[in-house]
């Protein structure tokens, strides 16, 4: 059994104005995913410019706050909204919906793809690996934040919360979501792929792990379980995701059509 260290959720305060780690811990997310987009530009035959990451990282922010924060509100914070209006703003505090972020990313790198008159499929799939990396330092921030816990367990590593020993869920999410991941998403991506197969793999294996982890996690107390006493809102909003990120990587086998990436 390990013990929850109880973490300051504030990593440090300037005056009246605090900096909590859950909010730069999307700032890490949005550098490192910076910077390796920039290392896959800088490859031979890339079709990216240093100038088209800037502007395509900067549309994806955007997007990942906006949709997961309004994604949360809608599925998950909407009586918290009603309690307290100014909490749609407040998203230091946590309250981040991937699902919600990943309609907000779509988005907006659509709108890049119009903008630069790129294939939005080749946009995509150039930012496969980079979510993984958001999504890692975003449940680091969950755990921080002492929130997100799993069920009770008997497990050697299930960490001691409040007088009860739960599954690190955050921790699993971060393991599997964030470092697993990546490092496949990574190596799939060194060379170059059917169109939609990169983003095919990523939506496929996310939501496969998403559902996997929502066994042991807890569901919103406000929504509970959907149905059977183990079906997770997190569960039913991941089975569209597979769906299509399945359908994707069918359409990249078959049509095996040259990705827009490299010269």
């Amino acid at each position: 059994m390990l013990v929850y260290p109880e973490i300051d959720p504030v990593a440090f305060a300037i005056g009246p104005v605090q900096i909590h780690w859950y909010g730069l811990m999307y700032v890490v997310g949005f550098v490192v995913g910076w910077w390796l987009a920039r290392r896959r530009a800088a490859q031979p035959g890339s079709t990216w410019k240093p100038v088209d990451v800037d502007d395509v990282i900067f549309f994806a922010a955007v997007g990942v706050i906006a949709g997961g924060r309004l994604g949360w509100i809608l599925v998950y914070g909407f009586d918290a909204l009603r309690e307290d209006p100014i909490a749609i703003i407040r998203v230091w505090e946590g309250g981040m919906s991937f699902h919600g972020g990943l309609a907000g990313v779509m988005a907006a790198v659509a709108l890049f793809a119009w903008r630069r008159g790129r294939r939005v499929a080749d946009v995509f799939d150039f930012m496969a690996p980079l979510p993984a990396v958001g999504l890692f330092a975003g449940r680091i921030g969950n755990f921080i934040n002492n929130e997100l816990w799993g069920k009770p367990t008997d497990l050697p590593w299930g960490m001691l919360v409040k007088g009860e020993v739960l599954h690190p869920s955050q921790l699993y999410e971060a393991a599997l979501e964030g470092i697993v991941l990546f490092a496949i998403l990574w190596w799939f991506t060194a060379k170059p792929r059917p169109r939609l197969a990169p983003a095919g793999l990523f939506l496929t294996l996310y939501a496969i792990f998403r559902i996997l982890v929502e066994f042991v996690r807890v569901p919103d107390k406000d929504i509970g379980y959907l149905a059977f006493d183990w079906l997770t809102m997190g569960q039913l909003l991941s089975l569209p995701v597979l769906a299509v990120g399945l359908a994707m990587l069918a359409y990249a086998c078959t049509r095996r059509e040259r990705s827009g990436n490299y010269a």
